[in-house]
């Protein structure tokens, strides 16, 4: 499962990315904001999403102007956000970093480009490399102790 969420600046492109997904058959589900409204507040969606990946429940893309989303959704144990602004970030985020939410600046990223990055990170699996794994473990134990 995908969960999607954007603020005002990132509605239009979450709107899109919507199609994208009912297109490649990826189930989804929006957690707002579910209208254009210029004045929301980017925490609301970004905590909504990373709600449901702190429980396990799947994934989540989140959009905004310029990334502000990642920085919300990382104040929850477990969830990976990364601030991503093209193809490359966003397979390096899932491969090397295990990002389980994708944040992707709608400012600075045009439509042909999302669709990429939000393929390439789907469609990327997590390096299992020794290296990889031993830094993710290290977050982990960070977590651990600070969420304790």
């Amino acid at each position: 499962m995908i969960y999607l969420g954007a603020d005002h600046r990132g509605f239009k492109l979450k709107e899109k990315i919507k199609d994208w997904l009912k297109e490649w058959r990826v189930e989804f589900t929006d957690l707002g904001n579910a209208r254009f409204d210029p004045i929301d507040d980017f925490p609301d969606f970004a905590f909504a999403v990373a709600r449901k990946v702190n429980q396990g429940q799947g994934q989540g893309i989140l959009l905004c102007g310029s990334g502000g989303m990642a920085l919300a959704a990382n104040k929850f144990k477990g969830v990976r956000a990364v601030e991503t602004w093209n193809v490359a970030t966003a397979e390096h985020a899932k491969a090397h970093d295990a990002a389980n939410v994708l944040m992707i600046a709608a400012d600075f990223v045009d439509d042909l480009m999302a669709k990429k990055m939000v393929k390439i990170w789907l469609d990327t699996k997590v390096k299992q490399d020794e290296k990889y794994q031993r830094r993710l473990a290290k977050i982990s134990k960070i977590e651990e102790e600070n969420y304790a």
